[in-house]
């Protein structure tokens, strides 16, 4: 079953921010964690919930980021700076993009855009929201664990949506945090957001499947519970196979022209998927990288 609206998930697990992008916290008996940044954007939504719901902030230890794309940090420039103790973790790809200054420059503007967008603006002034040279923290491994006392989350480095992917896994709740490299749930169905390398992404899910979920915990579009949660992977690998067949006969199409496939696939997925919370000039650049892809894999 789908859950698009903040509130309480489970025991000690919460969903916050707004249908379009979320982030989640985790308490644990000792301290919690702050799993992503979502939209910088969804701040004030989020303040309220936690306010609304009773998190505590103070015992938020941790801020766990699960890829690098200005979409699920947004928030993280505020907690820090408010609480500096907290630590922020990453996986040391995504550290090295974070300490490229153009990096880091895009990552605003396209925060500005989102919230342009979304008519957002002017519930975000007043907050600090830009990443700048004080984001600094931690590097977390595949295999590692951050324990939070009755509660932990295993680190699982999953590529292909970008390369700097991780999954968190809590295996007494059975949830699962795959952030954009496990799908993203929108109408009905999975987008599998293949960006950065189309191979890396299925063989990611595949190492994702043998894990039991009762919690799908995506970024966009909320989580998914009980049955769905557990064949969510399952569903995103098929449509990630029809995906990558649909784009290769779309390059094929347009003669190997990037720009054209890129637009034509661009119109394709507005008209599937009407609403998407990207702006479209944003994800036709994200088509443009797997597009670059299939040509040199094809």
């Amino acid at each position: 079953m789908r859950f698009r609206t903040a509130g309480k998930i489970a025991d000690n697990l919460w969903y916050l921010g707004r249908e379009e992008a979320g982030v989640y916290v985790l308490e644990g008996k000792d301290s919690s964690v702050l799993i992503n940044g979502g939209l910088s954007y969804i701040l004030p939504d989020v303040l309220k919930q936690m306010k609304d719901f009773g998190i505590n902030a103070d015992k938020i230890a941790t801020i766990l980021i699960l890829h690098s794309h200005f979409d699920h940090v947004g928030i993280i420039p505020y907690f820090k700076r408010t609480y500096p103790r907290m630590e922020i973790y990453a996986s040391e790809p995504a550290w090295k993009l974070f300490n490229l200054q153009k990096y880091v420059d895009v990552m605003n503007s396209f925060s500005r855009l989102s919230a342009k967008q979304a008519g957002a603006e002017e519930g975000s002034k007043g907050y600090d929201l830009d990443w700048r040279d004080d984001m600094t923290g931690k590097t977390i491994s595949d295999g590692e664990r951050i324990n939070l006392g009755g509660a932990a989350l295993d680190i699982i480095y999953t590529p292909g949506h970008t390369n700097c992917s991780i999954t968190a896994y809590e295996p007494n709740l059975k949830a699962m945090f795959a952030s954009d490299g496990g799908g993203i749930p929108c109408l009905d169905t999975s987008f599998p957001s293949m960006n950065t390398n189309m191979a890396q992404y299925l063989e990611s899910l595949e190492k994702l499947k043998p894990y039991p979920v009762q919690y799908l915990c995506a970024d966009h579009y909320g989580y998914i519970t009980g049955d769905e949660a557990g064949k969510f992977i399952d569903l995103t690998l098929s449509e990630g196979r029809k995906w990558k067949a649909y784009m290769e006969d779309v390059y094929r199409k347009f003669n190997g022209d990037i720009d054209a496939a890129s637009k034509a696939t661009n119109e394709f997925f507005y008209k599937e998927m009407p609403g998407y919370f990207i702006a479209p000039d944003i994800l036709e650049g994200v088509f443009k990288g797997m597009f670059k892809y299939i040509s040199k894999n094809m």
